[in-house]
């Protein structure tokens, strides 16, 4: 009985306004985002900013993507870099000078030459390095 009653018009119109709620809270998330994540802004600013999210929704959110919505881009590509930076230095830390043979038995012959292995031992990781 309840879906007699629902026209395609109707399911149509919910169908768009649901879409639109889902538009606007990724962009709202977006914004929260980066107001957050920049640093030059002031905490008060950034209090205010949220109050005015909270009582003018879509104004308050229009207004910030004019008002800061060029360095939008310019925060998030940095904070991508960093993202990358620690990435890439981990993976250094990480691997260390793992990847090069010839790091590998310098380090080994450096070891072997202040007698903290033995012969033996630097034959073993020379022959682990060429492999």
């Amino acid at each position: 009985m309840l879906l007699a009653d629902i026209s395609l018009g109707d399911l149509l119109w919910t169908t768009i306004a649901i879409f639109f709620a889902v538009i606007y809270f990724m962009i709202l998330f977006s914004v929260l985002g980066d107001l957050f994540r920049d640093h030059d802004t002031s905490g008060w600013a950034k209090f205010f900013w949220v109050l005015f999210f909270i009582i003018a929704p879509f104004l308050g959110v229009l207004i910030y993507l004019i008002v800061r919505g060029g360095g939008m881009a310019e925060r998030s590509m940095a904070a991508q870099a960093a993202a990358q930076k620690q990435f890439n230095q981990y993976v250094q830390d990480v691997a260390g000078s793992s990847g090069n043979p010839a790091e590998q038995i310098a380090q080994a012959k450096q070891l072997l030459d202040a007698g903290t292995i033995s012969q033996q031992e630097f034959d073993a990781i020379k022959a682990k390095a060429l492999a």
